[in-house]
């Protein structure tokens, strides 16, 4: 089922404790847009499918990746696009957008997108594997 876009950015505002809708809003556009470019196929259009249709369109039309990022520079990589973001804060921001997003995929889509991720994003997703 489909996510609509004022409870996708209501719980992100929740979780990360943003003052506005907009701080939530300018998040979840960053973090949807580098996490597009790190996942391909169908596992990027199930989760596509499962957003908010603004949302969807940034995850399929992502910013470009040259190479898949470790979590920690997927953190830095975010807070180098939010204005006035540190690393702190970018970690922050991820986890609270990733963490809505994973709600949205449920889990055996999470799972999935795991898969095509570097060890360590099971942690900014809210979904910690065993070792």
């Amino acid at each position: 089922m489909v996510m609509r876009w004022e409870a996708f950015l209501d719980q992100v505002k929740e979780r990360g404790e943003y003052d506005t809708t907009k701080e939530a809003e300018r998040a979840a556009r960053t973090v949807l847009a580098l996490l597009g470019a790190h996942l391909v196929g169908e596992v990027r259009a199930d989760l596509a499918a499962r957003l908010p249709e603004h949302l969807a369109l940034v995850l399929l039309n992502p910013l470009q990746a040259r190479e898949p990022l470790s979590p920690e520079r997927f953190v830095r990589a975010t807070a180098a696009w939010i204005e006035g973001a540190t690393e702190q804060t970018a970690a922050w921001d991820v986890s609270a957008v990733l963490s809505v997003a994973a709600d949205a995929a449920g889990e055996e889509l999470t799972r999935r997108i795991l898969l095509q991720l570097p060890a360590g994003y099971d942690l900014l997703f809210g979904h910690p594997q065993p070792v």
